[in-house]
């Protein structure tokens, strides 16, 4: 295989800025195909791609090696199995599914058709989380005692897509927003012992929720994940407390701004945020209080495709495994239920 053809679920917005532009660009990967029922909103802008009217229609091209995921969250399962059973690679949009049952059982066809199976967990190349990565690996903090990371934003209002105000299975903002920061928890400091949640609903009218707080118990140290639609003063995205110093960082990827834009990724300076943006390093040296400015590194959505490529065409490792996303849909569980019970669950 030379280039991989690759098709996609949908084009809404997830497929029009974080899937369309990459695989567009990529040398490695042909934007082949959609999947749009009346529209055709991705001709307008790839002159050159399929489009299909139905899953089924799709999954019998042949010629298609790869199928992205991008529907909504309910629709995960089915269209992967699918997928996985027509002899497709699939990556999927987070949240891999909306239980760890589910997860396992396309895991484990995926190892029967041998074909690869990745979860879309971009944020792990936000370039705040990557330089907040950086530093938490450099030890310069010691021993982390908490972290404390927030996905907030305001917007009292309901969502146009019906489909996210819905109540059903795999809705609302721990789904969409926490499967990010525990991810990204997960990529720091391994899977936890326990948790404990709080989960609610602000918004006028909603029926999903959209305020969490989920804390993460290790065997040093708390980590807790928050997220409300009802702040309109940005709090630090991501605060870490060591023996040795704090590190404070704001959320200020570009990467998604600058794809709604229509700003290709392959442009100059792409994903480099502000020079205002830089993270504060408190630190105590030698007995001396030092404080300092830490250069953001570059953010880089196009690291996820890469490895994507490397994996279907040399097996190598994949840049998120299915394995790892289903880690996530675990604490999603746990949290549900502890919310529910109002106790810590152990994990």
């Amino acid at each position: 295989m030379t280039t991989i053809n690759t098709a996609l679920c949908s084009y809404g917005m997830s497929g029009h800025v974080f899937h369309a532009p990459f695989i567009d660009i990529h040398p490695d990967f042909n934007l082949y195909g959609v999947f749009e029922r009346k529209k055709n909103l991705a001709e307008k802008k790839y002159p050159n791609i399929k489009t299909f009217r139905s899953l089924e229609e799709m999954l019998k091209d042949e010629a298609i090696d790869l199928i992205v995921v991008n529907t909504p969250n309910i629709t995960h399962y089915d269209y992967t199995k699918k997928a996985l059973e027509a002899g497709k690679h699939v990556v999927v949009e987070k949240p891999f599914t909306v239980n760890s049952k589910e997860a396992k059982e396309l895991i484990a066809l995926a190892e029967r058709q041998n074909l690869k199976l990745s979860v879309y967990h971009n944020r792990r190349w936000d370039s705040d989380f990557k330089t907040v990565k950086k530093v938490v690996q450099q030890g310069v903090l010691g021993d982390i005692v908490e972290a404390e990371f927030h996905y907030d934003r305001f917007d009292p209002e309901l969502s146009y897509k019906t489909h996210k105000e819905t109540p059903n299975e795999g809705v609302g903002s721990l789904y969409d927003l926490g499967s990010h920061l525990i991810d990204q928890a997960l990529q720091l400091f391994g899977m936890p012992n326990s948790a404990f949640a709080t989960l609610d609903t602000f918004r006028k009218d909603s029926k999903v929720g959209d305020y969490f707080d989920v804390k993460l118990y290790y065997d040093s140290h708390f980590v807790i994940l928050k997220s409300s639609y009802f702040v309109r003063e940005p709090l630090p995205a991501y605060s870490i407390h060591g023996t040795k110093g704090s590190f404070i960082k704001s959320k200020a990827d570009i990467q998604e701004t600058e794809l709604q834009k229509e700003i290709k990724p392959n442009t100059a300076n792409w994903g480099i945020e502000p020079e205002t943006e830089k993270g504060l390093l408190h630190t105590i040296e030698n007995g001396t209080s030092k404080k300092e400015h830490i250069v953001t590194e570059q953010g880089n959505y196009m690291a996820y495709y890469n490895g994507i490529a490397e994996a279907i065409i040399n097996n190598k490792p994949l840049p998120v495994t299915a394995e790892e996303a289903t880690e996530v849909i675990k604490i999603i569980e746990a949290a549900f239920l502890s919310n529910e019970e109002r106790k810590v669950i152990k994990l």
